[in-house]
């Protein structure tokens, strides 16, 4: 049993100590807390809890704290993939929702299992979600001061269970600023894919994510044959030409975690019940 999980990039706690050290420290209780969780529960159950934790805590732009659209609302996006079923879900551009994540869980048991906009808030609100606002008044004064990140602080979480099979999950808050309808990779296959050989969660910028069909490229290579550092190795080359930002963390089937990306500053931790490893 492993579980990896990341809590965004080109965050602000590249320049900023405390709220460096705030992250590691979160990212390493959520990150035990969460495989303490998979001890007795299956990797889909798990990747959902560990992302409803990192939505939970105003540290990382996604649920509570996510980032304000140009038009002043927050809309987010979040997606899950079951590496055995091999089936994907997600909602997109969900307003007023406390765990966009736990809605994508929901509609992995239906026929329609991507959701936009005011189809996957209202789906929320039928099934139970009751209307909340994720905004902190740290969101809100960058927005009226104009003063917007340079990336996005997605998050998302791979896990391998005691049955070995894996799930991804991943939720964002969006960049900030961005034109409203705007589509991030967080709720695409290429911001998040798995299945029987290999789970894999992205962050960065969505529009490098999706021209790079990233988490889908590693995923289909290490189905195919290639190592899981050879699968990155191979898929990330494929960036350089537009100079793509982007970073991802995996799990395969034999257990291997791996992480990389493009211009180092993504914050992650890993946990396998001895071996902890965190960074950002």
């Amino acid at each position: 049993m492993k579980i990896i999980i990341h809590g965004g990039f080109f965050s602000e706690s590249s320049t900023n100590h405390e709220t460096k050290v705030a992250k590691q420290n979160a990212l390493m209780r959520i990150v035990k807390d969460s495989y303490n969780y998979l001890q007795s529960h299956s990797a889909i159950e798990t990747v959902v809890y560990a992302v409803s934790l990192l939505e939970d805590d105003a540290l990382f732009n996604a649920g509570i704290g996510s980032q304000i659209q140009s038009d002043g609302k927050i809309r987010m996006s979040a997606s899950l993939m079951d590496g055995t079923t091999e089936k994907f879900s997600g909602v997109i551009n969900i307003e007023e929702v406390k765990n966009p994540i736990q809605v994508a869980q929901l509609l992995l048991n239906v026929d329609d299992r991507v959701l936009g906009g005011s189809g996957a808030t209202n789906f929320a609100r039928n099934h139970g979600f009751e209307k909340f606002s994720t905004e902190i008044p740290q969101r809100r004064a960058e927005y009226e001061a104009k003063v917007a990140s340079l990336g996005t602080g997605t998050v998302g979480c791979v896990a391998l269970d005691a049955d070995g099979k894996l799930a991804a999950a991943t939720s964002t808050g969006g960049k900030g600023f961005e034109i409203p309808g705007r589509i991030s990779d967080s709720a695409t296959v290429a911001g998040n894919y798995a299945n029987q050989y290999c789970g894999v969660s992205l962050t960065g910028v969505g529009e490098d994510i999706v021209s790079g069909a990233v988490a889908a490229k590693i995923v289909t290579r290490v189905t195919d044959g290639f190592s899981l550092q050879q699968a990155f190795e191979k898929t990330f080359s494929e960036l350089k030409p537009y100079d793509g930002f982007a970073g991802a963390i995996a799990i395969d089937k034999e257990g291997t975690i791996f992480h990389q990306d493009s211009h180092p500053s993504m914050v992650y931790a890993s946990f396998d019940g001895e071996h902890e490893e965190v960074f950002g």
